[in-house]
């Protein structure tokens, strides 16, 4: 491989303007190669190539060879005296001059770029250790504080050793945010509880650690005001944190206003989440140090491998030994305020976070993603090759039965074939996803981080397949099976009970506790979605907003989890299923409410993030997005409802203005293209596949799949069997298009951090200064 491409796999992006500027200087050298050829004293040499050569050719270079090595050495000791000054090259060719020139900018910007990147980490480095000292001296108070205090305990609180996470407040007994003061089961159990706050709080005083909102740190306030006042500031990442921090600011108001005791709100899960924070810090400073370590290793190997094509061409071996000699002892290469950083970090890591055991801590501090399994490709090749078979044997006896011709009864379709169409939506967008994980990976997208993915358990391309595989080749066999009762005389309760117990098993699966089948990625997945029904409640991360936009391309895929259910209830009550689920005017109306859903979660993200980070207006906009997307699908409703001319326009202007609007936000914001300044024609500066011709067709592609609502306006006269499939395979496209616009919304994301993340991590620190007064 070359060294242009090594470089341009290894390098972090989002650092990409502070490395040497290889190819630059590389061509520079091909400019030097070409004058030097094309000089009259190289054509004199090619001329003797021609002609032969003479005699005294070996005297000659062996003469010049000797009486240029003691003026070379006396150059180099005065290079030395002169601290490397580069100004070495004699030449007379202009781009050799400009190859030093250049060198010499490089050296300097890698140099500049180095020295504020390292006293942005030292830096950050002495904010988290100073956050680890704070919490060190909180668990040691609390300890005193246990030892010296009888235990008597509510039976709540189990025991715990005094260096683990559970012991951060064994001798407090909050298991919840209320007040101290609360009556207890006995007086003496009551007044025990107080003394110990109140003497955890004195020794926290002491330390010069105090917390914002307590009835003491008011009198402390009034009497004298302390400049020290710190208080726990854990993200509301999570429902239960957001309630949690709700809570306890409404419950700190009501003491400032008089109407609360002597409450101090020490809580557990507070005190635990603030260690994890620190914890997670630490480990994302590390990671940063490693990355420091990697640019200052990768700039050195260009800088040799530069200047050694510089010597073969050129033969200037004077200027470039001194000029490797400056590079050498630069500041990027001989400060050790990184070393020494990583060092310090990993000891501490390795002492309060690993239990003084150095191999359990790399594994934190350095977790490596799991090779990739044979068993895994075999697996997948399995399934695949099961799924094509048993789907070519579906559609063999489809055909015979004669299942999905237009003089066919519509039963089969019409009840059978959406809860089918589920499981294979849900496979089709698992398949997409694998696709995008393989093309991230190919183009070093780095979804992990942007994702906030844990390297060592995230789902890699062939898990995603497999996941996908298997799902497909289980649902058509199912639907072989289903057949094979169909036309066995086998009763329709007995055949509604083989769809009924596939989807008992994928939900069984899903939520199964068992550490196996992707476990870790399973409870992801649940916990994302928990958070983007509770969005309103919580900070906003990145894999809830992307999860959140899958899910407004799988609005047919709502509809028919709707008519399963509603098909199996109805069945299950015997109310007819098929025209209950079918014509039901509150069912039609559930549908459409449905339909609204995934908008209506994504604009909230959007109300959320405009209010967080700054009252950023193009949230807000985005949010209009959506909004005029819930403008159309109620055109289209209450077209649907009542088919009227005036409703069609309606429909046509509202779905028309939808569709602009997403393809702005489509190419302009999400995925950064459409630029009338950039060097590349209406696409970006920036971009990560080398041939342009692939961003204009697939800008193309997603106009036409954009265009998917004109059928469902128009409503083409079809025949039952044909309207299902084309509702299907306008499903399929949909997401088809979904998985085409994650790619290039990751790949801007990565190129522009459009939505502001950053290649490291900046956790906030749970401990925060504030003025007193």
């Amino acid at each position: 491989m070359k060294f242009s491409r090594e470089l341009e796999a290894q390098l972090v992006h989002e650092w990409r303007d502070g490395y040497v500027d290889y190819k630059r200087l590389k061509k520079i050298i091909k400019n030097i190669k070409i004058s030097l050829n094309s000089s009259p004293e190289n054509s004199a040499e090619s001329q003797s190539l021609l002609y032969g050569f003479s005699i005294a050719d070996p005297i000659r270079s062996l003469v010049t060879r000797f009486s240029s090595e003691p003026n070379s050495q006396n150059r180099l000791q005065g290079d030395e005296e002169n601290g490397y000054e580069l100004d070495l090259v004699q030449s007379g060719n202009e781009e050799v001059k400009n190859f030093v020139e250049r060198a010499e900018k490089e050296l300097e910007k890698v140099n500049d770029f180095y020295t504020r990147m390292e006293e942005g980490f030292c830096q950050r480095g002495e904010e988290v250790l100073k956050q680890l000292q704070i919490m060190l001296e909180v668990k040691q108070v609390l300890k005193e504080s246990r030892h010296r205090r009888p235990r008597r305990r509510a039976p709540s609180l189990g025991a715990a050793s005094p260096g683990s996470t559970g012991a951060l407040l064994s001798g407090i007994n909050s298991p919840s945010p209320v007040p101290v003061g609360t009556p207890t089961k006995t007086e003496e159990a009551q007044q025990e509880q107080v003394a110990v706050v109140e003497e955890v709080i004195a020794a926290l005083e002491r330390n010069g650690v105090s917390f914002i909102g307590s009835a003491r740190g008011k009198v402390k306030k009034e009497a004298k005001p302390r400049a020290d006042v710190i208080r726990i500031d854990i993200p509301g990442t999570t429902p239960t944190l957001s309630f949690m921090n709700f809570w306890e600011s409404l419950v700190n108001g009501l003491q400032k206003e008089g109407e609360g005791g002597n409450g101090y709100h020490l809580h557990r899960m507070k005190i635990q989440k603030a260690e994890k924070i620190i914890r997670e810090a630490l480990i994302e400073l590390y990671k940063g140090l490693e990355r420091m370590k990697k640019y200052s290793s990768l700039n050195l190997l260009a800088f040799t491998k530069i200047i050694k094509k510089f010597t073969k061409v050129t033969n200037e071996e004077e200027a470039s030994v001194c000029f490797m000699k400056k590079v050498k002892g630069s500041h990027f290469i001989v400060s050790d305020k990184v070393l020494r950083l990583q060092d310090e970090v990993e000891s501490l890591f390795t002492k309060h976070f690993a239990s003084n055991d150095r191999k359990i801590a790399r594994i934190s501090l350095k977790p490596q993603q799991n090779k990739d399994s044979h068993a895994i490709t075999f697996f997948a090749g399995l399934f695949t090759g099961t799924f094509v078979t048993l789907f070519s044997v579906y559609a063999i006896l489809a055909h015979f039965c004669g299942i999905f011709t237009s003089t066919s009864t519509s039963g089969y379709v019409e009840t059978v074939y959406p809860v089918f169409s589920t499981f294979a939506l849900i496979s089709l967008h698992i398949f997409l996803y694998g696709c995008n994980l393989f093309m991230w990976k190919s183009t070093r997208i780095n979804h992990n981080f942007i994702f906030d993915f844990k390297p060592n358990t995230a789902l890699k391309h062939r898990d995603a397949f497999l996941i996908s595989s298997a799902f497909m080749t289980a649902v058509v066999g199912a639907m072989v099976a289903h057949l094979f009762l169909k036309y066995s005389h086998i009763s329709s309760h007995h055949l509604d009970a083989l769809p009924g117990i596939l989807l008992l098993i994928c939900l069984g699966l899903l939520v199964c506790p068992f550490n196996i089948l992707y476990r870790e990625t399973r409870y992801c997945f649940l916990r994302v979605v928990r958070n983007i029904v509770f969005s309103p409640l919580y900070k906003v991360l990145m894999a809830d907003f992307f999860m959140a936009d899958q899910l407004t391309s799988q609005i047919p895929l709502f509809r028919y989890m709707e008519f399963t259910a509603c098909y199996f209830i109805a069945g299950g009550l015997k109310a007819g299923s098929y025209e209950t689920c079918n014509s039901s005017h509150q069912y039609k109306l559930l549908a459409y409410v449905i339909s609204f859903l995934p908008y209506y979660w994504r604009a909230l993200q959007c109300i959320r993030r405009y209010m967080e980070e700054g009252y950023d207006i193009n949230h807000m906009a985005n949010c209009g997005k959506y909004i005029s997307a819930m403008v159309a699908a109620a055109a289209r409703m209450l077209y649907a409802m009542d088919p009227t001319p005036v409703r069609l326009a309606l429909a046509i202007i509202a779905c028309s203005g939808a569709t602009l609007y997403q393809l702005y936000w489509d190419f302009v914001k999400d995925w950064g293209l459409m630029n009338p300044k950039s060097k590349n024609f209406f696409l970006r500066d920036q971009l990560i596949l080398k041939k342009r011709s692939i961003y204009y067709v697939s800008m193309g592609l997603n106009v036409l799949l954009r265009l998917a609502w004109i059928e469902s306006v128009m409503k083409i006269n079809l025949g039952p069997v044909e309207h299902r499939l084309v509702d299907f395979t306008l499903a399929s496209l949909e997401i088809i298009r979904r998985g085409h616009w994650n790619y290039y919304r990751l790949e801007n994301e990565h190129l522009n951090n459009v939505g502001k993340f950053r290649t490291m991590k900046n956790i906030p620190l749970p401990f925060r200064e504030m003025d007193s007064d």
